[in-house]
């Protein structure tokens, strides 16, 4: 894959693309509120603290390569829509998946599910792992990697390569070769049920305390 993208294009590509989806009756969108959803607090690893400049000048290079077009709402306001689901012909699963690492980070199968529960349902960890496998054998890929285990984590994480396959090493983690993903045994996907389903749990309980502290 000859794509490489920088931190902060790969933060606005991720940006746009859950707006799309979550809340389509606010997207395309504007300068303002893109830099607002790329320094979110919630739902973003690490979090960041933009300016507006900083993200203008991200948006025209990544206009330059394709994948965010502009376009004119009310007022002449100028507003952003992402090409990029288009330009790499992602659907809905392989764009969930995709969009969860832009945002999050390394994540689990189990996390990727959970987290991903907005952009799009998947029935079970089998579906995830078939997309992630996909994604990790593409003729026109790889686009994510499988990371070896780190200590004290059960489970291995997977990464986009949107950044290129040196930036994985500044990280300071390993990772597997882009063979297909074996399928789990009954008992691993059991586990990671479980751990899916704390995750959701936690982040429920952060969003009701939040909720709570507000009144």
């Amino acid at each position: 894959m000859d794509i490489k993208l920088n931190e902060m294009e790969v933060r606005v590509i991720g940006c746009l693309i859950e707006k799309k989806i979550t809340t389509p009756e606010y997207y395309p969108l504007s300068i303002n509120s893109l830099t607002t959803a790329c320094n979110q607090k919630s739902n973003r690893e690490p979090v960041v603290g933009y300016d507006e400049e900083d993200v203008e000048e991200t948006l025209q290079g990544l206009i330059e390569k394709g994948f965010i077009t502009e376009v004119f709402g009310s007022g002449r306001v100028v507003k952003y829509r992402e090409r990029f689901t288009q330009e790499m012909d992602f659907k809905s699963a392989k764009t969930a998946v995709i969009t969860v690492l832009f945002l999050r980070g390394p994540q689990t199968a189990g996390e990727i599910r959970s987290r991903s529960a907005r952009l799009h349902q998947f029935e079970n960890l089998g579906e995830v792992q078939k997309i992630l496998n996909d994604l990790a054998t593409a003729e026109n890929g790889p686009f994510i990697i499988k990371l070896e285990k780190e200590v004290g984590r059960k489970e291995n994480r997977y990464f986009h390569l949107f950044h290129g396959e040196e930036f994985i090493n500044t990280l300071g983690i390993e990772k597997e070769s882009t063979k297909p993903v074996e399928k789990s045994s009954e008992i691993v996907e059991l586990k990671e049920e479980i751990e899916s389903l704390k995750n959701g749990l936690n982040e429920l309980r952060n969003e009701f305390e939040k909720f709570k502290n507000q009144f």
